[in-house]
């Protein structure tokens, strides 16, 4: 095969994929809105669980109306922001006028469209409008665009989808017909591995199998690719056949794809030994046989693909061949799967996991993002097209990580669409980077192959510590030199002082401060209205007389005053004390005084030096050079 074939041919696999990836994030913000038109589908038509018939006049509306739009506004925001998506709405509603069927494939078209036109238009007019006018540009340009798409989707989009939806619609009756759609799954799994899973489920199966549930009320469509069985098959056969520590994984993969419903994370399992995708075809094939031999369908997609959302989707009459076709497909899956795991010549082990990943680079083609990492960071973002499925396995094993790395950062996932302002890196898999990094460009974005074994968690970790350490050492430096701006000096550090009582020492600590010019006369009796408020003692023999928040005016910058009582004081309440810090803060700084202070004083040896010396140098040389 020549470089020159192989590039061109790489390039248009790309572009597939982004297609796909393109058409499912058109419909993946709003599978919510999906589930809850098939719940209601499931529960009230005359054929639910529970007829209503007026509830049930919410199942036309919903699929005319609402999903459409929603997944028009969904394609031209993801085209032009907000306003594109509001265009792109206003175009699907042509569409839906234009046609007599549910116009998913015409919103996926006209969506876009319309958030594209409006971006051109803006991008025609930059600059160019007059200061005042830039409303009344913006609203009548979008009111007349709008209006002109729409007149455009009825007349000609419309009536062109219709007829490609029923020309759509009799071919797969064909195939369902003469028993082809089990082959459909030697496109489908494969496609699953190189993480296509939710552009083939929700780009372009969802939308048919949305079509047919109308005219049927359930279909097929929803199982050929969220059926869990050959992932599952997969798994067991490495829990019983696998060999050293990949043993020990496998049960933790099994509940978090069954009952998780998160597909992603048996790819590794298969890409470790890529004759496992024969397996997995022929448990997707056997399972779809199953289910057409028992007329199995779901009135909605199952979203994520656990087998408890299956069984949520199933309308009456479908169960037993639903739960039949998940254990086929489980068992040829796990048949199959077995010969390939025990007849492997070499061990898979661990490091044959993390192998798995360097594969999935080799089918992308694609190299690691290198990041580093200069500010503080607070929180992480997960990014996928959901936020449900990959993205919150991905956060949990880093939200682990970083808890066992004793950092406070928040991690959270999301979908690419609701990515928050406040998150300061983004993390999502390499074919949704671009459409992250639309979304939010002023973030640190971090590119990944493999939501699982990927060695971009371990360099995060490692970039997070540096960054925190670089950040605690600077604060530490900023506190530091806190102190030592003046704030203490010698002439205010008394030691051996004859025992007294809390009144008077507190007198002695603003004496100092004040004839040292750190603060005025009145700062005193602050500080004594704050002692009669609650105690200044913070244990280990030591106190902080300061002044109250009534006190600001009286400070004219930050200062401390430090008194040693070797034989002790009684500081009320019980309390003896034996060494006295008198704070002054300016603008909050005792705070930071309060702060270093406290870090200072926790350890006893410090102390025990403090109240026994006899050098002032050493009490100054203690609290301003500490480390």
């Amino acid at each position: 095969m020549s470089e020159s074939y192989a590039k061109e041919h790489k390039g248009a696999r790309v572009k597939i994929q982004d297609f796909g990836r393109f058409l499912s994030g058109m419909v993946m913000p709003n599978i919510g809105a999906f589930i809850a038109w098939g719940l209601i589908t499931a529960l009230f038509i005359p054929t639910g669980w529970k007829p209503n018939e007026k509830l049930a006049e919410l199942v036309g509306p919903m699929i005319t109306y609402l999903l459409p739009l929603l997944i028009g506004y969904s394609g031209g925001n993801m085209v032009s922001g907000k306003r594109g998506g509001v265009i792109g709405a206003i175009s699907t509603m042509g569409v839906i006028i234009g046609a007599d069927i549910p116009m998913f494939l015409g919103a996926m078209i006209i969506g876009p469209l319309g958030g594209f036109v409006i971006k051109k238009f803006d991008e025609l007019i930059e600059g160019k409008i007059k200061t005042g006018f830039e409303m009344l540009v913006n609203n009548f340009s979008a009111g007349i665009i709008g209006m002109l798409m729409a007149i455009l989707a009825y007349s000609a989009v419309g009536p062109v989808v219709s007829s490609l939806s029923i020309a759509l619609g009799k071919a797969v009756e064909f195939i369902v017909n003469i028993g082809l759609l089990p082959l459909s799954s030697i496109i489908i799994e494969p496609a699953k591995i190189l993480f296509l899973n939710n552009a083939i489920n929700h780009g372009v199966l969802g939308p048919i199998g949305v079509q047919e549930t109308k005219e049927i009320g359930k279909s097929i469509f929803f199982l050929l690719e969220t059926n869990p069985g050959p992932g599952l098959g997969v798994l067991l056969a490495y829990l019983a056949f696998g060999k050293k520590s990949i043993k020990q994984s496998t049960p933790s993969a099994i509940i978090i794809h069954f009952l998780g419903g998160i597909h992603e994370i048996y790819f590794p399992y298969v890409l470790m030994n890529p004759a496992l995708i024969v397996a997995v075809i022929a448990g997707g094939a056997s399972g779809v046989f199953i289910f057409n031999l028992f007329n199995v369908g779901l009135v909605a997609t199952p979203s994520p693909g656990s087998i408890i959302a299956l069984f949520a989707m199933t309308p009456k009459g479908s169960f037993i061949g639903l739960l039949l076709g998940v254990l086929v497909s489980t068992l040829v899956a796990f048949l199959v799967a077995s010969i390939f795991v025990k007849s492997s010549n070499k061990e898979l082990n661990d490091e044959e996991l993390e192998k798995a990943t360097v594969k999935v680079k080799r089918l992308k083609n694609k190299k690691e993002e290198n990041f580093e990492l200069e500010n503080e960071i607070n929180k992480i973002v997960f990014a996928c097209d959901a936020g449900m499925g990959s993205s919150a396995m991905g956060a949990s094993l880093l939200r682990d990580k970083i808890k066992k790395a004793r950092l406070d950062i928040s991690v959270i996932n999301c979908a690419i669409e609701n990515i928050p302002k406040d998150g300061d890196i983004i993390i999502t898999h390499k074919n949704l980077t671009e459409r992250a990094k639309e979304k939010a460009p002023d973030k640190i974005h971090v590119s990944i192959d493999d939501f699982l074994t990927t060695p971009a968690y371990e360099k995060l970790i490692e970039e997070l510590i540096k960054i925190s350490n670089i950040n605690k050492n600077e604060k530490v430096k900023q506190e530091k030199q806190t102190i030592s701006n003046n704030i203490l000096i010698q002439d205010n550090i008394l030691l051996g002082l004859d025992s007294s009582n809390r009144e008077d020492a507190i007198d002695l600590a603003g004496k100092l401060l004040v004839e040292s010019g750190y603060v005025k006369s009145k700062y005193i009796e602050s500080m004594h209205r704050r002692e009669n408020v609650l105690s200044t003692y913070i244990g280990n023999g030591v106190a902080i007389p300061h002044g109250d928040k009534n006190s600001k005016d009286e400070i004219i910058k930050s200062g401390i005053s430090v008194l040693q009582y070797p034989e002790g004081i009684d500081y009320g309440d019980g309390q003896t004390v034996y060494l006295v810090i008198g704070i002054a803060g300016k603008n909050n700084e005792h705070l930071s005084i309060l702060s270093n202070l406290a870090t200072l004083l926790e350890d006893e040896k410090i102390v025990e030096k403090l109240i026994n010396t006899k050098n002032i140098e050493d009490v100054y040389n203690t609290i301003i050079n500490r480390d």
